[in-house]
């Protein structure tokens, strides 16, 4: 008999050999997607390291080209900063008189606030001394620096002022003096001052109101300098005025503390009390008397008009002196600012 195929069990055919390559064509796409991904990864990394690099080049170029600008600006500054000498020479013809600030600046003063020299009275004597001595140097002739000193309201400031308009007065612009007031909390500065002015072809008057130090103030030490002893000196185009209550510029106490504190007192003080004899002019201005006290009122009222009988002048002038305690051009002037205020009179020149 011919024998019948067996079968086989049920769901389970006989295994071919078309299912072994149906999975290895399964599995081709999978290693070629692999392979894709990483030739993507690849070229998506160096794109990146390409554009990173062309980012910091940039990066790097621009940071270098800020290093360029600063420097550029730094070098302007420095050039500017040498040049401005030249310009604040040139700015000397716009005025008469300056005020000097720390910064290197130098302001003009278009009107000084002054009184007239023949308007000064009881300074006979310090007038000339000073008027003398500031004459000589604006005709290029040796002079001292000067120290006004003593009491206070006494016409050493105005005389100063008065000094400088009267010896300008009937001079050529290029010969004029030059005043420039600096302030007593920027003495320290002045050696700069003294640069600004050493190369100029003006003459000036440097002038300190009310220079005085206390405590432990070392900036005398930088007038010492310019006054005397420096290695450069004082410009012979520059003298010093300086007003002041005290003679030798510091408070007593501070000159006994001098004394008291240090080993040997006497070099102590002799440095201190050096510094006014840096001034090879001193001018001492004493309190005036009742007669030139009156003298002062009267000359104001004359000048500018006031006009009062002589007897009620005399008598309101002393009272007023009386109550301020003290008789001084200060107070004679403030006196007839009162008197003009209430008669109705302004203060111009007659």
């Amino acid at each position: 008999m011919p024998q019948k195929p067996s079968k086989s069990p049920a769901g389970k055919g006989p295994r071919t050999p078309a299912t072994k390559p149906a999975r290895v064509a399964a599995k081709r796409p999978k290693a070629a997607l692999k392979a894709a991904s990483k030739t993507i990864s690849k070229a998506t990394s160096k794109a990146t390291s390409k554009a990173t690099s062309k980012t910091t080049s940039k990066a790097g170029q621009s940071v270098s080209q800020e290093r360029m600008v600063r420097a550029l600006e730094t070098i302007a500054a420095h050039l500017s900063a040498q040049g401005k000498p030249a310009v604040e020479r040139e700015s000397f013809k716009q005025a008469d008189a300056f005020v000097w600030h720390p910064d290197g600046r130098l302001a003009a003063v278009p009107r000084v606030s002054r009184v007239e020299l023949f308007l000064l009275k009881g300074v006979d004597r310090m007038r000339d001394i000073l008027m003398e001595n500031t004459e000589r140097f604006a005709n290029g002739l040796p002079a001292n620096n000067a120290l006004l000193w003593g009491a206070r309201g006494m016409g050493k400031s105005s005389l100063v002022k008065a000094a400088h308009a009267s010896i300008n007065a009937e001079r050529k612009p290029a010969d004029r003096l030059k005043l420039i007031e600096i302030h007593r909390e920027d003495i320290e500065s002045l050696p700069a001052l003294m640069e600004q002015l050493r190369a100029s072809s003006f003459r000036f008057i440097v002038f300190c109101d009310d220079l005085s130090f206390d405590g432990n103030d070392a900036s005398y030490k930088s007038l010492k300098a310019v006054l005397e002893g420096g290695i450069e000196g004082r410009p012979e185009n520059v003298i010093l005025y300086a007003t002041s209550n005290r003679r030798h510029l510091l408070a007593r106490e501070m000159i006994e503390n001098e004394r008291s504190t240090a080993i040997n007192p006497g070099e102590a003080v002799e440095e201190k009390v050096s510094l006014s004899d840096r001034f090879g002019l001193w001018l001492g201005f004493h309190r005036c008397s009742q007669d030139e006290y009156l003298a002062m009122v009267r000359g104001y009222c004359s000048h500018f008009g006031v006009k009062v009988d002589d007897d009620a002048l005399e008598r309101e002038a002393l009272e007023w002196s009386t109550t301020r305690g003290s008789r001084s051009g200060r107070v004679a002037w403030q006196f007839v600012q009162e008197l003009a205020g209430r008669l109705g009179v302004k203060l111009t020149a007659t």
